[in-house]
């Protein structure tokens, strides 16, 4: 992969902008009073709050490891053993973190009454409680409206934590546990699905980066970290589909399977429909768009099914756009979080991902020629797209540090086109932001 020819200005372009829409997002509201209407540090959803924990030691620790190795094991190790290691070692940085508020670190956020565990523990009738999902969405459904969380998305989070209580697995810190084991997978899904593509040395490039940054303060906290899993899942299925030549039944089993987890995601965030675009390009890369029908026909299985027993997403959008707007986003200004929301992302991504971006848009042209640069240029510009549109949208106010966690992986495949000694320093700076966050700010979710 030619990395030696790059230039790197392109790469400081970018993470100076995204150090200074951080830095924007941060001192415009603190210098000029201006209430942005989320907790006392905009752009994050988080409060002041410096501590240190039983984590704090584990997670120095771990850092100041990978910082000095992580890199080069990266490129030596076998596939195999990559795959078992950022798997791992994803785990143990994310409970670290976590760990830095002691067990109630794992999952306590997912028992507040804001998010599924309780309705889940109190559901008894699912196939009922599909019903009536979408009467209970508004705000004037009082007494009875929908916690937040619940209102705000489709019923198939709901379904998922009503399944964990019903295996015994229904306390903060089991529910946080699961949580957190699937998110650790999220990072070896994003590996497989670049090396099915053909573009393996940037998977190995970007695993650092991918297993070890700000995202995994949210990933052991915020079910949406479950959803970025699913999503990556269901890519790298729909990648297996598509590079599969000469075997019908494989092709149609797999583009099922992809379907099944994506339909399945659809039904988990009322925002990750825009996944389609991250699955084209998917398809573009991999050169087939035979699975592209049987895909879809299991992701409408999925959405059907649920329609069968009466929720049906189509007509529950319209219902939740109304309550979004009756509830604090209409206070949020569109004239701050339109590029505050960036502001966030940055953070939770990492700063690096503003030089990787920078670094793909300058490497359009030996995309054409080059399949790893091919590979990262379309994948991180397929999130791009994901973002801007959820952006546009209106719909996504603050909170997208956990809300946007199904796009980060691969806005930061667009990191490995990056230079050796940036990718090494990077990592460094994506560590410290990660352990400052969790040290210095309450995040909320």
């Amino acid at each position: 992969m030619p990395g030696a020819r790059r230039t790197d200005r392109p790469a400081w372009t970018g993470l100076a902008v995204a150090v200074a829409l951080i830095v924007l997002a941060i001192a415009v509201p603190a210098v000029s009073g201006w209430n942005v209407h989320v907790q006392s540090f905009p752009p994050l959803h988080a409060g002041w709050d410096p501590r240190l924990g039983p984590g704090t030691l584990p997670a120095v620790v771990l850092a100041a490891l990978v910082a000095w190795r992580a890199v080069d094991l990266a490129v030596r190790l076998r596939w195999r053993t990559l795959l078992l290691a950022s798997y791992a070692g994803g785990l143990a940085w994310m409970l670290a973190l976590a760990l830095v508020d002691g067990p109630r670190g794992v999952g306590h956020i997912l028992g507040t009454q804001y998010e599924y565990l309780r309705t889940a523990r109190a559901t008894t009738d699912l196939p009922h409680t599909l019903e009536i999902y979408v009467s209970r969405i508004p705000y004037d459904a009082v007494p009875s409206n929908w916690p937040v969380h619940i209102a705000g998305h489709p019923p198939g989070a709901l379904t998922f934590f009503v399944v964990l209580v019903r295996l015994g697995l229904g306390s903060d810190f089991a529910a946080g546990m699961v949580v957190t084991l699937l998110a650790a997978s999220t990072a070896v899904a994003a590996l497989v699905t670049l090396r099915l593509l053909g573009a393996e040395a940037v998977a190995r490039r970007a695993a650092p980066l991918l297993v070890f940054g700000p995202a995994a303060v949210w990933q052991c906290t915020s079910a949406d970290a479950m959803f970025a899993a699913v999503a990556a899942w269901g890519m790298t299925c729909l990648a297996v589909a598509g590079t599969a030549r000469g075997r019908p039944l494989w092709t149609v089993g797999w583009s099922v399977a992809s379907g099944l987890l994506l339909g399945y995601d659809v039904m988990l965030s009322y925002g990750l429909p825009l996944l389609g675009v991250l699955a084209v390009a998917i398809l573009v890369l991999a050169g087939s768009w035979r699975p592209l029908v049987p895909a879809v026909v299991g992701a409408a299985a999925v959405v059907l099914g649920y329609a069968a027993f009466g929720f049906e997403w189509w007509h529950a959008l319209p219902v939740l756009r109304d309550r979004y707007w009756a509830g604090v986003a209409s206070r949020r200004p569109a004239a701050y979080w339109t590029w505050a929301n960036l502001a966030a992302l940055a953070i939770s991504a990492g700063p690096l991902v503003g030089a990787g971006l920078a670094q793909a848009a300058s490497s359009v042209r030996e995309a054409r020629t080059d399949t790893g640069t091919r590979v990262a240029v379309w994948l991180s510009g397929a999130a791009v797209v994901m973002v801007l549109a959820a952006d546009a949208s209106q719909m996504s106010r603050a909170e997208v540090e956990r809300i946007w966690l199904p796009f980060v992986p691969w806005l930061l495949v667009s990191c490995a086109l990056l230079p050796d000694s940036w990718r090494r320093r990077g990592l460094v700076l994506q560590l410290a932001v990660a352990l400052l966050v969790q040290h210095l700010l309450s995040t909320g979710w």
